[in-house]
């Protein structure tokens, strides 16, 4: 009998994906729930697994766009139980006496297992199939997953980087002799598809900036005892709760503050409609290999620092392994981006359609303040906060930001809710 494998339905907005990267050969053999490709949506990249064990016959090309339940393979089951005859045989022709035969095939069979081994606790099968392909063996090397798992990210940087120097080696005797100095001078240009991911990023951006009258305003605040505190509880912090004390949560929680006490700031427009919220579902942007994603923190204002920084952790480590479900990417009432992650001093990042604003977070740095009367050294970070001007006017936006200033100069008030 066989089996078609069909795009899955991944969310009520999404009409069309495109053909990732096939894990498995076609005419191979598969495993009941092994995964045998990558589609790519236009928010997350999504694999897919054999219902049941039998050949794999490839329905469907790299970059090939498709609509949802469009055939992606077919699998045969009639075939489920032909690679185990093949390693039976072994055994059963020893009266032919094929010595040097028989022992040469048990050490790919001991190596397939090691293989599958390492798949299961050390590596992720997308990764596994891209290092295989590379030639790349996985001893000695720690990934960034859970438990210094090789994911999908790692497996590509790996081979990105034993590729460079095979080319390098490539061209040195071609480009021999006088004409070696002039190598250089060489322009190269490539095209490279964009990913479904990165062509949405892209179409949104530009929505937002066509489609809301966005303004940008901007302050700086002293992180002085935002930073005691984390200084003096850190290690109380991660002993106790397990995950490290940062300052996205600090954040996060006076954002929540402020919208409540600014319910416009946390409004949407919906044709001609304001569409208030009175909970806070906070966008944390993430940057991936892809691109940059915007998993969402449900009701951050009902839970604790601790379950803030845990949320964050989790989502972080499912964006760049790319398990982020389009449920945790979507529904967010306000957005938070931190640029100072990369060095940024100051920005206006493009608001996160269709919510009304979007907060930038940037490097911290000391520098000379006045504090009564005298110049002192600060721990500065300039905060700007990018609104749509036709829901949300200049003073409402001057005063949230001025809010979130008083509550993370003073990180009491997030306690005592003053």
């Amino acid at each position: 009998m066989k089996i078609e494998v069909k795009v899955p339905s991944i969310g009520e907005s999404i009409t069309e994906v495109t053909m990732g990267s096939w894990t498995k050969e076609n005419g191979a053999f598969v495993e009941e729930d092994e995964i045998i490709c990558e589609i790519e949506s236009e928010k997350a990249t999504v694999e897919i697994t054999a219902e049941s064990a039998g050949i794999l016959k490839q329905k469907a090309s790299e970059g090939d766009t498709l609509p949802i339940g469009a055939v992606l393979a077919e699998i045969d089951t009639d075939s489920a139980e032909k690679p185990e005859p093949a390693q039976k045989k072994a055994p059963a022709t020893e009266q032919e006496k094929p010595a040097p035969k028989t022992v040469q095939k048990p050490e790919p069979e001991d190596k397939s297992t090691e293989e599958a081994e390492i798949d299961e606790h050390k590596i992720t099968p997308v990764a596994a199939n891209i290092l295989r392909e590379a030639g790349i063996r996985t001893e000695g090397i720690t990934g960034s997953g859970s438990g210094g798992r090789i994911t999908k990210a790692d497996a590509l940087e790996l081979t990105r980087k034993d590729k460079e120097p095979v080319e390098e080696i490539q061209e040195e005797p071609v480009k021999a002799g006088p004409q070696a100095a002039g190598a250089k001078a060489e322009r190269n240009v490539r095209r490279v598809r964009m990913t479904t991911l990165r062509k949405t990023i892209s179409e949104r951006m530009l929505a937002a900036k066509h489609g809301t009258a966005m303004l940008t305003t901007i302050n700086e605040v002293d992180l002085s005892e935002v930073k005691k505190i984390r200084a003096e509880y850190k290690e109380t912090f991660k002993e106790k709760f397990d995950v490290g004390l940062g300052f996205m949560s600090f954040f996060t929680r006076a954002v929540c503050v402020a919208l409540q006490e600014m319910p416009v700031i946390n409004a949407m427009i919906d044709a001609d409609e304001i569409v208030y919220h009175d909970f806070c579902d906070i966008s944390i942007a993430v940057s991936t290999d892809k691109g940059l994603v915007v998993p969402v923190i449900r009701n951050a204002e009902k839970i604790t620092l601790a379950e803030i920084e845990k949320e964050i952790e989790t989502l972080a480590t499912k964006a760049r392994n790319n398990k982020l479900t389009i449920e945790e990417m979507t529904g967010g009432t306000f957005s938070i981006t931190n640029g100072g992650v990369f060095g940024s001093l100051i920005s206006t990042p493009i608001i996160n359609a269709p919510q009304s604003a979007i907060l930038g977070m940037h490097t911290i740095q000391d520098r000379p303040v006045v504090r009564n009367g005298e110049i002192v050294i600060r721990p500065m970070m300039y905060i700007s906060l990018s609104y749509d001007h036709r829901i949300i006017d200049g003073k409402d936006s001057v005063t949230f930001v001025v809010r979130l200033k008083e509550l993370l100069e003073n990180p009491i008030r997030l306690l005592l809710g003053v």
